[in-house]
């Protein structure tokens, strides 16, 4: 196994993952988004009435390029359903504008019925 596999930044990712139904990994916080795309998921979300956890990798450089490498994505925001990689800002918002999220979501037990 590779340093990187093993990092602090790696753990606390899949350990925020599995213990989160909902997750961005994001540019600022949820309250304050600190790009546009970070914000069109936040606002998806709440518009959806999801309880989610917002990680900012802005904190942290090793988290930010920790994220890119644990789903070989290579940008943020990143959501997370149930331990599920989803996609970023282009992907939700796709799925949102199609239907697709919400069904998703309500079938993973997340969404308020």
């Amino acid at each position: 196994m590779t340093d990187a596999a093993t990092s602090p930044a790696l753990d606390f990712i899949a350990k925020t993952v599995a213990e989160n139904p909902v997750v961005v990994f994001m540019k600022g916080v949820p309250d304050q988004p600190r790009c546009g795309f970070s914000s069109v998921v936040v606002q998806i979300l709440d518009h959806l009435g999801v309880a989610f956890v917002g990680v900012d990798v802005l904190q942290d450089d090793d988290l930010r390029q920790g994220v890119k490498t644990f789903t070989d994505w290579p940008t943020i925001p990143q959501l997370y359903v149930k331990g599920e990689f989803v996609g970023g800002s282009d992907i939700v918002r796709e799925m949102f504008q199609s239907g697709e999220l919400k069904t998703f979501l309500a079938e993973q037990g997340v969404l308020a019925a």
